[in-house]
Protein backbone atom coordinates (compact mmCIF):
# COMPACT_ATOMS: atom_id res chain seq x y z
CA UNK A 1 0.00 0.00 0.00
CA UNK A 2 1.43 3.43 -0.90
CA UNK A 3 2.61 5.61 1.98
CA UNK A 4 -0.12 7.80 3.49
CA UNK A 5 0.33 11.42 2.42
CA UNK A 6 -1.86 14.26 3.65
CA UNK A 7 -0.83 16.49 0.74
CA UNK A 8 -2.12 13.95 -1.76
CA UNK A 9 -5.59 13.86 -0.20
CA UNK A 10 -8.49 15.89 -1.67
CA UNK A 11 -9.53 19.00 0.23
CA UNK A 12 -12.51 17.07 1.66
CA UNK A 13 -12.61 13.27 1.66
CA UNK A 14 -14.39 10.26 3.14
CA UNK A 15 -12.22 7.90 5.16
CA UNK A 16 -12.28 4.12 4.70
CA UNK A 17 -10.74 1.17 6.53
CA UNK A 18 -7.52 1.38 4.53
CA UNK A 19 -6.63 4.81 5.85
CA UNK A 20 -8.76 5.16 9.00
CA UNK A 21 -5.83 4.66 11.43
CA UNK A 22 -3.59 7.14 9.60
CA UNK A 23 -6.45 9.65 9.44
CA UNK A 24 -7.14 9.35 13.19
CA UNK A 25 -3.46 9.94 13.94
CA UNK A 26 -3.40 12.99 11.65
CA UNK A 27 -6.46 14.40 13.42
CA UNK A 28 -4.75 13.94 16.78
CA UNK A 29 -1.71 15.83 15.46
CA UNK A 30 -3.92 18.67 14.24
CA UNK A 31 -3.14 18.03 10.57
CA UNK A 32 -6.67 17.00 9.63
CA UNK A 33 -10.11 18.03 10.84
CA UNK A 34 -13.27 15.94 11.14
CA UNK A 35 -16.39 17.45 9.53
CA UNK A 36 -18.98 14.68 9.76
CA UNK A 37 -19.61 10.96 9.51
CA UNK A 38 -16.30 9.58 8.13
CA UNK A 39 -15.75 13.03 6.59
CA UNK A 40 -12.43 14.86 6.99
CA UNK A 41 -10.56 17.80 5.55
CA UNK A 42 -7.00 19.01 5.38
CA UNK A 43 -8.32 22.59 5.25
CA UNK A 44 -8.09 23.73 8.86
CA UNK A 45 -9.52 27.23 8.39
CA UNK A 46 -12.60 27.42 6.16
CA UNK A 47 -16.15 27.03 7.44
CA UNK A 48 -17.28 23.36 7.30
CA UNK A 49 -20.47 24.19 5.37
CA UNK A 50 -18.52 26.05 2.70
CA UNK A 51 -16.09 23.18 2.39
CA UNK A 52 -18.84 20.62 1.91
CA UNK A 53 -20.87 22.80 -0.46
CA UNK A 54 -17.96 23.26 -2.85
CA UNK A 55 -17.15 19.55 -2.80
CA UNK A 56 -20.58 17.90 -2.52
CA UNK A 57 -20.44 16.10 -5.85
CA UNK A 58 -17.11 14.43 -4.95
CA UNK A 59 -18.64 12.95 -1.80
CA UNK A 60 -21.76 11.23 -3.15
CA UNK A 61 -20.15 8.04 -4.45
CA UNK A 62 -18.21 7.54 -1.20
CA UNK A 63 -21.47 7.26 0.75
CA UNK A 64 -23.66 5.81 -2.05
CA UNK A 65 -21.53 3.86 -4.56
CA UNK A 66 -24.60 3.08 -6.72
CA UNK A 67 -25.97 6.65 -6.60
CA UNK A 68 -27.84 8.37 -9.38
CA UNK A 69 -28.30 12.13 -8.92
CA UNK A 70 -32.02 12.58 -9.52
CA UNK A 71 -35.17 14.63 -9.11
CA UNK A 72 -34.74 18.37 -8.59
CA UNK A 73 -30.95 18.08 -8.03
CA UNK A 74 -30.54 16.65 -11.54
CA UNK A 75 -32.09 19.82 -13.02
CA UNK A 76 -30.67 22.40 -10.63
CA UNK A 77 -27.18 20.83 -10.52
CA UNK A 78 -26.67 22.05 -6.97
CA UNK A 79 -27.97 21.33 -3.46
CA UNK A 80 -31.43 22.73 -2.76
CA UNK A 81 -31.96 25.76 -0.55
CA UNK A 82 -32.00 23.58 2.57
CA UNK A 83 -28.94 21.60 1.43
CA UNK A 84 -30.86 18.56 0.15
CA UNK A 85 -29.23 16.46 -2.57
CA UNK A 86 -31.66 13.93 -4.03
CA UNK A 87 -30.44 10.53 -5.13
CA UNK A 88 -31.64 7.15 -6.34
CA UNK A 89 -29.89 4.37 -4.41
CA UNK A 90 -30.54 0.99 -2.84
CA UNK A 91 -29.29 2.47 0.43
CA UNK A 92 -32.18 4.07 2.33
CA UNK A 93 -30.41 5.98 5.08
CA UNK A 94 -29.84 9.72 4.76
CA UNK A 95 -26.42 11.22 5.42
CA UNK A 96 -26.37 14.65 7.03
CA UNK A 97 -23.18 16.68 6.56
CA UNK A 98 -22.47 20.36 7.29
CA UNK A 99 -24.62 22.28 4.81
CA UNK A 100 -25.66 19.22 2.80
CA UNK A 101 -27.97 16.24 3.35
CA UNK A 102 -27.96 13.32 0.93
CA UNK A 103 -31.58 12.10 0.57
CA UNK A 104 -31.81 8.77 -1.27
CA UNK A 105 -34.89 6.98 -2.56
CA UNK A 106 -35.36 3.67 -4.29
CA UNK A 107 -36.06 3.61 -8.00
CA UNK A 108 -34.88 2.49 -11.41
CA UNK A 109 -31.10 2.50 -11.59
CA UNK A 110 -29.03 4.35 -14.17
CA UNK A 111 -29.97 4.01 -17.84
CA UNK A 112 -27.37 4.18 -20.63
CA UNK A 113 -28.37 7.82 -21.17
CA UNK A 114 -27.52 8.69 -17.53
CA UNK A 115 -23.87 9.67 -17.70
CA UNK A 116 -21.16 9.67 -15.05
CA UNK A 117 -20.93 12.97 -13.18
CA UNK A 118 -17.99 14.64 -11.43
CA UNK A 119 -16.92 12.48 -8.50
CA UNK A 120 -18.16 9.19 -9.92
CA UNK A 121 -21.93 9.21 -9.29
CA UNK A 122 -24.27 8.99 -12.27
CA UNK A 123 -26.41 11.97 -13.30
CA UNK A 124 -29.95 11.56 -14.64
CA UNK A 125 -30.25 12.64 -18.26
CA UNK A 126 -32.09 15.82 -19.13
CA UNK A 127 -35.12 13.88 -20.37
CA UNK A 128 -35.22 11.63 -17.32
CA UNK A 129 -34.86 14.63 -15.02
CA UNK A 130 -37.91 16.31 -16.53
CA UNK A 131 -39.96 13.12 -16.43
CA UNK A 132 -39.17 12.48 -12.78
CA UNK A 133 -39.82 16.10 -11.86
CA UNK A 134 -43.29 15.87 -13.38
CA UNK A 135 -44.23 13.71 -10.40
CA UNK A 136 -45.73 15.90 -7.65
CA UNK A 137 -44.12 15.89 -4.22
CA UNK A 138 -44.68 17.83 -1.02
CA UNK A 139 -42.34 19.69 1.27
CA UNK A 140 -42.53 18.14 4.71
CA UNK A 141 -41.10 19.26 8.02
CA UNK A 142 -39.74 22.48 6.59
CA UNK A 143 -37.69 20.65 3.95
CA UNK A 144 -37.86 21.36 0.25
CA UNK A 145 -39.88 19.07 -1.97
CA UNK A 146 -38.10 16.35 -3.88
CA UNK A 147 -39.33 17.61 -7.25
CA UNK A 148 -39.78 21.05 -8.79
CA UNK A 149 -43.15 22.73 -8.90
CA UNK A 150 -45.11 22.98 -12.14
CA UNK A 151 -44.29 26.69 -12.29
CA UNK A 152 -40.58 25.99 -12.00
CA UNK A 153 -40.74 23.35 -14.73
CA UNK A 154 -42.57 25.74 -17.06
CA UNK A 155 -39.96 28.42 -16.40
CA UNK A 156 -37.13 26.01 -17.21
CA UNK A 157 -38.80 24.81 -20.41
CA UNK A 158 -39.44 28.38 -21.48
CA UNK A 159 -35.78 29.25 -20.82
CA UNK A 160 -34.74 26.24 -22.91
CA UNK A 161 -37.00 27.44 -25.72
CA UNK A 162 -35.64 31.00 -25.49
CA UNK A 163 -32.01 30.01 -25.40
CA UNK A 164 -31.88 27.03 -27.76
CA UNK A 165 -35.04 27.18 -29.86
CA UNK A 166 -37.87 24.78 -30.71
CA UNK A 167 -35.53 21.98 -31.73
CA UNK A 168 -34.30 21.71 -28.12
CA UNK A 169 -37.83 21.10 -26.79
CA UNK A 170 -38.60 18.66 -29.60
CA UNK A 171 -35.43 16.70 -28.89
CA UNK A 172 -36.20 16.65 -25.16
CA UNK A 173 -39.68 15.36 -25.89
CA UNK A 174 -38.40 12.63 -28.24
CA UNK A 175 -35.85 11.41 -25.69
CA UNK A 176 -38.45 11.44 -22.90
CA UNK A 177 -40.87 9.41 -25.06
CA UNK A 178 -38.16 6.74 -25.55
CA UNK A 179 -37.24 6.25 -21.89
CA UNK A 180 -40.63 6.81 -20.21
CA UNK A 181 -41.68 3.11 -20.46
CA UNK A 182 -38.36 2.01 -18.94
CA UNK A 183 -39.08 4.21 -15.91
CA UNK A 184 -42.79 3.49 -15.67
CA UNK A 185 -43.47 7.20 -16.25
CA UNK A 186 -45.82 7.08 -19.25
CA UNK A 187 -48.40 9.30 -17.53
CA UNK A 188 -45.70 11.83 -16.66
CA UNK A 189 -44.57 11.81 -20.29
CA UNK A 190 -48.07 12.64 -21.50
CA UNK A 191 -48.19 15.59 -19.12
CA UNK A 192 -44.76 16.77 -20.25
CA UNK A 193 -45.75 16.28 -23.90
CA UNK A 194 -48.87 18.41 -23.42
CA UNK A 195 -46.89 21.16 -21.68
CA UNK A 196 -44.21 21.28 -24.38
CA UNK A 197 -46.89 21.32 -27.07
CA UNK A 198 -48.62 24.25 -25.34
CA UNK A 199 -45.38 26.24 -25.18
CA UNK A 200 -44.78 25.52 -28.88
CA UNK A 201 -48.35 26.48 -29.76
CA UNK A 202 -49.44 23.04 -30.98
CA UNK A 203 -51.58 22.02 -27.99
CA UNK A 204 -53.96 23.57 -25.49
CA UNK A 205 -53.02 23.51 -21.82
CA UNK A 206 -53.39 25.70 -18.77
CA UNK A 207 -50.14 27.26 -17.59
CA UNK A 208 -49.20 27.95 -13.99
CA UNK A 209 -46.25 30.35 -14.33
CA UNK A 210 -46.25 33.91 -15.65
CA UNK A 211 -43.84 33.02 -18.47
CA UNK A 212 -45.92 29.97 -19.37
CA UNK A 213 -49.16 31.94 -19.49
CA UNK A 214 -47.52 34.63 -21.61
CA UNK A 215 -46.01 32.06 -23.97
CA UNK A 216 -49.34 30.28 -24.46
CA UNK A 217 -51.08 33.65 -24.96
CA UNK A 218 -48.53 34.35 -27.74
CA UNK A 219 -47.04 37.31 -25.86
CA UNK A 220 -43.88 35.76 -24.37
CA UNK A 221 -41.28 37.79 -22.51
CA UNK A 222 -37.75 37.47 -21.17
CA UNK A 223 -38.00 36.79 -17.41
CA UNK A 224 -34.29 37.45 -16.86
CA UNK A 225 -34.76 41.00 -18.15
CA UNK A 226 -37.86 41.48 -16.03
CA UNK A 227 -35.78 40.66 -12.95
CA UNK A 228 -33.27 43.32 -14.01
CA UNK A 229 -36.11 45.80 -14.50
CA UNK A 230 -37.42 45.01 -11.02
CA UNK A 231 -33.96 45.66 -9.59
CA UNK A 232 -33.60 49.01 -11.37
CA UNK A 233 -37.15 50.02 -10.46
CA UNK A 234 -36.47 49.37 -6.78
CA UNK A 235 -33.22 51.36 -6.92
CA UNK A 236 -34.92 54.29 -8.66
CA UNK A 237 -37.74 54.31 -6.13
CA UNK A 238 -35.11 54.75 -3.42
CA UNK A 239 -33.36 57.51 -5.37
CA UNK A 240 -34.22 61.18 -4.82
CA UNK A 241 -32.83 62.85 -7.95
CA UNK A 242 -31.34 66.33 -7.73
CA UNK A 243 -33.75 68.73 -9.47
CA UNK A 244 -32.15 70.30 -12.53
CA UNK A 245 -34.82 72.33 -14.30
CA UNK A 246 -33.88 73.22 -17.85
CA UNK A 247 -33.17 76.99 -17.97
CA UNK A 248 -34.99 79.31 -20.31
CA UNK A 249 -33.00 79.19 -23.53
CA UNK A 250 -33.30 81.01 -26.80
CA UNK A 251 -34.34 79.15 -29.92
CA UNK A 252 -30.72 79.27 -31.09
CA UNK A 253 -29.42 77.88 -27.79
CA UNK A 254 -31.89 74.99 -27.94
CA UNK A 255 -30.79 74.27 -31.50
CA UNK A 256 -27.15 74.24 -30.44
CA UNK A 257 -27.89 71.85 -27.57
CA UNK A 258 -29.84 69.60 -29.93
CA UNK A 259 -27.01 69.70 -32.46
CA UNK A 260 -24.42 68.42 -30.02
CA UNK A 261 -26.87 65.90 -28.61
CA UNK A 262 -27.31 64.44 -32.10
CA UNK A 263 -23.60 64.75 -32.86
CA UNK A 264 -22.41 62.87 -29.77
CA UNK A 265 -25.21 60.30 -29.87
CA UNK A 266 -24.11 59.28 -33.36
CA UNK A 267 -20.37 59.59 -32.72
CA UNK A 268 -20.38 57.08 -29.88
CA UNK A 269 -22.23 54.62 -32.14
CA UNK A 270 -19.52 54.87 -34.79
CA UNK A 271 -21.01 57.54 -37.08
CA UNK A 272 -18.02 59.85 -36.88
CA UNK A 273 -17.77 63.30 -38.45
CA UNK A 274 -15.80 66.35 -37.47
CA UNK A 275 -17.87 69.07 -35.83
CA UNK A 276 -17.48 71.21 -38.95
CA UNK A 277 -18.76 68.41 -41.19
CA UNK A 278 -21.71 67.83 -38.88
CA UNK A 279 -22.53 71.57 -38.89
CA UNK A 280 -22.59 71.51 -42.71
CA UNK A 281 -24.95 68.53 -42.67
CA UNK A 282 -27.36 69.89 -40.07
CA UNK A 283 -27.36 73.63 -40.70
CA UNK A 284 -26.38 73.94 -44.36
CA UNK A 285 -27.90 70.86 -45.92
CA UNK A 286 -24.57 69.50 -47.18
CA UNK A 287 -24.80 65.72 -47.70
CA UNK A 288 -21.36 64.19 -48.42
CA UNK A 289 -21.60 62.09 -51.56
CA UNK A 290 -19.31 59.44 -50.14
CA UNK A 291 -21.28 59.10 -46.86
CA UNK A 292 -24.94 59.88 -47.44
CA UNK A 293 -26.22 57.21 -45.03
CA UNK A 294 -24.10 58.48 -42.15
CA UNK A 295 -25.19 62.03 -42.86
CA UNK A 296 -28.85 61.01 -42.74
CA UNK A 297 -28.26 59.37 -39.35
CA UNK A 298 -27.13 62.66 -37.83
CA UNK A 299 -29.78 64.67 -39.64
CA UNK A 300 -32.57 62.29 -38.64
CA UNK A 301 -31.48 62.35 -35.01
CA UNK A 302 -31.23 66.14 -35.02
CA UNK A 303 -34.69 66.57 -36.49
CA UNK A 304 -36.20 64.67 -33.59
CA UNK A 305 -34.20 66.11 -30.70
CA UNK A 306 -34.55 69.70 -31.96
CA UNK A 307 -38.35 69.41 -32.25
CA UNK A 308 -39.59 70.63 -28.86
CA UNK A 309 -43.14 69.44 -29.46
CA UNK A 310 -41.90 65.97 -30.42
CA UNK A 311 -39.61 65.79 -27.39
CA UNK A 312 -42.48 66.71 -25.08
CA UNK A 313 -44.60 63.86 -26.40
CA UNK A 314 -44.87 61.00 -23.95
CA UNK A 315 -46.80 57.75 -24.36
CA UNK A 316 -50.03 57.46 -22.37
CA UNK A 317 -50.23 53.69 -22.85
CA UNK A 318 -48.26 50.80 -24.28
CA UNK A 319 -49.73 51.14 -27.78
CA UNK A 320 -48.56 54.76 -27.92
CA UNK A 321 -45.18 53.75 -26.55
CA UNK A 322 -44.69 51.26 -29.38
CA UNK A 323 -45.81 53.86 -31.90
CA UNK A 324 -43.39 56.49 -30.60
CA UNK A 325 -40.54 54.00 -30.41
CA UNK A 326 -41.02 52.80 -33.97
CA UNK A 327 -41.65 56.28 -35.39
CA UNK A 328 -38.55 57.79 -33.80
CA UNK A 329 -36.40 54.88 -34.90
CA UNK A 330 -37.74 55.20 -38.43
CA UNK A 331 -36.79 58.88 -38.48
CA UNK A 332 -33.23 58.16 -37.32
CA UNK A 333 -32.68 55.28 -39.74
CA UNK A 334 -34.53 56.76 -42.72
CA UNK A 335 -31.35 56.71 -44.78
CA UNK A 336 -30.74 53.02 -44.13
CA UNK A 337 -33.59 50.97 -45.60
CA UNK A 338 -31.48 47.83 -45.15
CA UNK A 339 -31.82 48.28 -41.36
CA UNK A 340 -35.63 48.09 -41.48
CA UNK A 341 -36.44 51.55 -40.07
CA UNK A 342 -39.27 51.38 -37.55
CA UNK A 343 -39.50 47.56 -37.64
CA UNK A 344 -38.47 45.27 -34.82
CA UNK A 345 -35.58 42.89 -35.41
CA UNK A 346 -36.05 39.40 -36.80
CA UNK A 347 -32.66 38.03 -35.69
CA UNK A 348 -30.91 37.96 -32.33
CA UNK A 349 -28.42 40.78 -31.83
CA UNK A 350 -25.56 41.16 -29.39
CA UNK A 351 -22.82 43.52 -28.24
CA UNK A 352 -19.70 41.79 -26.94
CA UNK A 353 -20.80 39.29 -24.29
CA UNK A 354 -24.30 40.73 -24.02
CA UNK A 355 -26.98 38.85 -25.95
CA UNK A 356 -30.11 40.96 -26.18
CA UNK A 357 -33.73 39.91 -26.01
CA UNK A 358 -34.79 37.36 -28.63
CA UNK A 359 -36.99 38.75 -31.44
CA UNK A 360 -40.13 36.81 -30.43
CA UNK A 361 -39.83 38.18 -26.87
CA UNK A 362 -39.39 41.87 -27.74
CA UNK A 363 -43.00 43.04 -27.55
CA UNK A 364 -43.83 41.12 -24.38
CA UNK A 365 -40.66 42.29 -22.62
CA UNK A 366 -41.21 45.90 -23.64
CA UNK A 367 -44.80 45.74 -22.39
CA UNK A 368 -43.80 44.55 -18.95
CA UNK A 369 -40.93 47.02 -18.82
CA UNK A 370 -43.16 49.92 -19.79
CA UNK A 371 -45.41 49.13 -16.81
CA UNK A 372 -42.48 50.00 -14.54
CA UNK A 373 -42.00 53.33 -16.31
CA UNK A 374 -45.62 54.23 -15.68
CA UNK A 375 -45.18 53.58 -11.96
CA UNK A 376 -42.30 56.08 -11.64
CA UNK A 377 -43.08 59.71 -10.84
CA UNK A 378 -39.88 61.77 -11.26
CA UNK A 379 -38.67 62.68 -14.77
CA UNK A 380 -35.11 61.53 -14.01
CA UNK A 381 -36.40 58.18 -12.74
CA UNK A 382 -38.55 57.66 -15.81
CA UNK A 383 -35.74 58.78 -18.10
CA UNK A 384 -33.18 56.41 -16.61
CA UNK A 385 -35.56 53.47 -16.75
CA UNK A 386 -36.72 54.26 -20.28
CA UNK A 387 -33.17 54.41 -21.59
CA UNK A 388 -32.23 51.11 -19.98
CA UNK A 389 -35.45 49.44 -21.12
CA UNK A 390 -34.85 50.20 -24.79
CA UNK A 391 -31.12 49.57 -24.58
CA UNK A 392 -31.49 46.23 -22.79
CA UNK A 393 -34.22 44.89 -25.06
CA UNK A 394 -32.44 46.21 -28.19
CA UNK A 395 -35.61 45.87 -30.27
CA UNK A 396 -34.16 47.00 -33.59
CA UNK A 397 -31.45 45.70 -35.90
CA UNK A 398 -29.49 48.95 -35.54
CA UNK A 399 -29.96 52.38 -33.99
CA UNK A 400 -30.96 51.10 -30.56
CA UNK A 401 -28.60 53.31 -28.55
CA UNK A 402 -29.69 56.49 -30.29
CA UNK A 403 -33.34 55.57 -29.92
CA UNK A 404 -32.87 54.76 -26.23
CA UNK A 405 -31.27 58.15 -25.55
CA UNK A 406 -34.02 59.97 -27.43
CA UNK A 407 -36.68 58.19 -25.38
CA UNK A 408 -34.72 59.10 -22.24
CA UNK A 409 -34.44 62.78 -23.07
CA UNK A 410 -38.08 63.02 -24.08
CA UNK A 411 -38.98 62.11 -20.50
CA UNK A 412 -36.71 64.89 -19.22
CA UNK A 413 -37.85 67.55 -21.69
CA UNK A 414 -41.51 66.79 -21.04
CA UNK A 415 -40.84 67.06 -17.30
CA UNK A 416 -39.06 70.40 -17.63
CA UNK A 417 -35.70 68.88 -16.64
CA UNK A 418 -32.27 69.24 -18.22
CA UNK A 419 -31.36 66.73 -20.90
CA UNK A 420 -28.62 64.14 -20.64
CA UNK A 421 -25.90 64.21 -23.29
CA UNK A 422 -23.22 61.50 -23.49
CA UNK A 423 -20.09 63.11 -24.98
CA UNK A 424 -17.46 61.00 -26.70
CA UNK A 425 -15.20 61.11 -23.63
CA UNK A 426 -18.00 59.61 -21.53
CA UNK A 427 -18.67 56.68 -23.84
CA UNK A 428 -16.66 54.19 -21.78
CA UNK A 429 -18.42 55.23 -18.57
CA UNK A 430 -21.80 54.99 -20.29
CA UNK A 431 -21.22 51.53 -21.76
CA UNK A 432 -19.54 50.31 -18.59
CA UNK A 433 -22.56 51.34 -16.51
CA UNK A 434 -24.91 49.51 -18.87
CA UNK A 435 -22.73 46.42 -18.72
CA UNK A 436 -22.64 46.55 -14.91
CA UNK A 437 -26.40 46.32 -14.62
CA UNK A 438 -26.83 43.91 -17.54
CA UNK A 439 -24.29 41.39 -16.24
CA UNK A 440 -24.26 41.98 -12.49
CA UNK A 441 -27.55 43.79 -11.71
CA UNK A 442 -25.46 46.67 -10.31
CA UNK A 443 -27.60 49.81 -10.54
CA UNK A 444 -25.37 52.37 -8.80
CA UNK A 445 -22.94 52.92 -11.73
CA UNK A 446 -25.83 53.62 -14.11
CA UNK A 447 -27.52 56.15 -11.84
CA UNK A 448 -24.27 57.92 -10.97
CA UNK A 449 -23.25 58.06 -14.61
CA UNK A 450 -26.54 59.58 -15.76
CA UNK A 451 -26.59 62.05 -12.87
CA UNK A 452 -23.08 63.26 -13.74
CA UNK A 453 -23.92 63.52 -17.44
CA UNK A 454 -27.01 65.59 -16.67
CA UNK A 455 -25.00 67.81 -14.35
CA UNK A 456 -22.43 68.26 -17.11
CA UNK A 457 -25.05 69.14 -19.73
CA UNK A 458 -26.58 71.67 -17.32
CA UNK A 459 -23.22 73.40 -16.84
CA UNK A 460 -22.45 74.05 -20.52
CA UNK A 461 -23.20 77.42 -22.14
CA UNK A 462 -25.26 76.54 -25.21
CA UNK A 463 -25.98 80.14 -26.26
CA UNK A 464 -23.80 79.90 -29.37
CA UNK A 465 -22.15 77.02 -31.19
CA UNK A 466 -18.77 78.65 -30.66
CA UNK A 467 -19.19 79.13 -26.91
CA UNK A 468 -20.49 75.59 -26.48
CA UNK A 469 -17.67 74.10 -28.49
CA UNK A 470 -15.01 75.94 -26.49
CA UNK A 471 -16.44 74.65 -23.20
CA UNK A 472 -16.77 71.15 -24.60
CA UNK A 473 -13.14 71.19 -25.71
CA UNK A 474 -11.92 72.62 -22.39
CA UNK A 475 -13.68 69.86 -20.45
CA UNK A 476 -12.39 67.03 -22.67
CA UNK A 477 -15.74 66.13 -24.25
CA UNK A 478 -14.23 65.16 -27.62
CA UNK A 479 -11.46 62.96 -26.21
CA UNK A 480 -11.50 59.30 -27.25
CA UNK A 481 -10.33 56.08 -25.67
CA UNK A 482 -10.46 54.48 -22.25
CA UNK A 483 -8.20 57.15 -20.73
CA UNK A 484 -10.52 59.98 -21.76
CA UNK A 485 -12.06 61.85 -18.82
CA UNK A 486 -15.00 64.21 -18.91
CA UNK A 487 -14.51 67.16 -16.54
CA UNK A 488 -17.13 69.58 -15.25
CA UNK A 489 -16.59 73.22 -16.23
CA UNK A 490 -14.91 75.37 -13.61
CA UNK A 491 -17.39 76.67 -11.08
CA UNK A 492 -20.08 74.14 -12.05
CA UNK A 493 -22.68 73.45 -9.37
CA UNK A 494 -25.48 70.92 -9.13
Amino acid sequence: MPEFSIKSLPEVFVSDTAISKAVSDAVARGQLRKLGSRLYTRNLEDDPERLVLRNWYYLIAAYYPDALIADRTALENKPAADGSVFLVSDKKREVALPGVTFRPRQGTGPLPSDKTFIGGARLASHARSYLENMRPSRARGGRVSRTLSREEIEERLDALLRQQGEHALNRLRDEARTIAPKLGLEAEFEELNTLIGALLGTRDAEAKSAVGKARIARNPFDPDRIRLFETLFAALRETIPAPRPAPERSRAANANLAFFEAYFSNFIEGTEFSVEEAEDIVFRGVIPQERPDDAHDILGTYRIVSDTAEMKTLPADFAQFLDLLRRRHAAIMEGRPDKSPGAFKTKVNRAGETVFVAPELVTGTLERGFAFVQALAEPFQRAAFMMFLVSEVHPFTDGNGRTARIMMNAELVAGGEERIIIPTAYRTDYLGALKAISHNAATTPLLRMLDYAQRYTHAIDWSTLGAARVMLEQTGAFAEGELARLRLPDGATA
